[in-house]
């Protein structure tokens, strides 16, 4: 596993920022950590690059120990913090020939310059930090935890601050990266986790309370339920509908626009289209989904 974390516990004075929460992320994996302010995510972080000690528990990247081989780990990991602190006054590529003397790349001018147009810094590449937007801050920071090219990626709020085509582009790029590096992402914006990645894990009030799949966690969301939504050119009564088999509620969205609840989506909406066929009706639209990340993230951690 790239990244073990075991019975992981932090406390600031009486309150327990982490309980005692336990996760692994393989090779390959782009991973979503989610959770409200002050559930933890960020002390997780923090503790898994370095740069907090944990008061009890384990974790350990690449099979190493990040508090008994903290140097070790530290080659292993790409960070780019949720304050991603940058000086002013240096230009990027004085920034990033910084930032690579002290992980010792090799080949340092052309690493450089790969990172530079990996994540799209090209065109504001001459100028002084303190002259660049907060989306083009980002980007540097992202450059910088690329440059020693890491085994892991830990990323907190990796698109905070960008504008949508920024967001997109950067999405590509993590999207990328994640094909042979491990990603452990946090981010508020749960369209750019439904995007980015296959599972999820979340936290509140320093306990985790998710650790699966997005579809695992829709399915288990809706109770088994999915809704399917569909609308006919034609009138027709809702007793047809509730005839069909596994529907379990029709309700009426328009005149011709119906909602259906279901535990067997595509077995329904297969006899949809065959009381369609046999009426000689038309369907406008149809189309089914299972309850919304956002749904979900609001039940597990009100």
């Amino acid at each position: 596993m790239s990244i073990e974390i075991k019975d992981l516990v932090k406390t600031y004075g009486e309150q327990r920022a982490i309980d005692a929460i336990s996760f692994q992320v393989g090779k390959g994996e782009i991973v979503g950590f989610l959770g409200p302010n002050g559930a933890g995510k960020s002390t997780t972080m923090k503790i898994l690059t370095g740069y907090l000690g944990q008061d009890s528990g384990d974790a350990r990247v690449c099979g190493l120990s990040v508090s008994a081989q903290p140097l070790e780990t530290k080659k292993k990991i790409g960070y780019l913090p949720e304050a991603n602190p940058l000086y002013p006054d240096m230009y990027v590529r004085e920034y990033l020939e910084f930032i690579a003397d002290v992980h010792h790349a090799a080949d340092k001018k052309a690493r450089i310059e790969a990172v530079i147009g990996l994540v799209g810094l090209t065109p504001e590449s001459n100028k002084k930090l303190g002259q660049l937007s907060k989306g083009y801050k980002q980007r540097v920071g992202l450059a910088a935890a690329l440059l020693h090219d890491p085994e892991v990626l830990i990323l907190d709020e990796p698109t905070s601050g960008l504008d949508p085509n920024q967001i997109i582009e950067i999405r590509e790029v993590i999207r990328n990266l994640g094909k042979d590096k491990t990603v452990l992402f946090s981010s508020h914006i749960l369209q750019e986790v439904e995007a980015l990645c296959d599972r999820v894990v979340i936290i509140n009030k320093g306990k985790l309370v998710a650790d699966s799949t997005l579809s695992a966690l829709r399915q288990a969301g809706s109770n088994g339920n999915a809704t399917i939504r569909v609308a006919f050119r034609e009138p027709l009564d809702a007793a047809k509908l509730e005839a069909l088999k596994h529907v379990d509620r029709v309700g009426r969205l328009g005149e011709n626009e119906w909602e259906l609840q279901t535990a067997a989506p595509d077995e329904v909406k297969k006899q949809l289209l065959e009381l369609a066929l046999q009426n000689n009706w038309n369907i406008l639209t149809l189309q089914s989904e299972n309850q919304s990340l956002e749904a979900i993230f609001r039940s597990l951690t009100k």
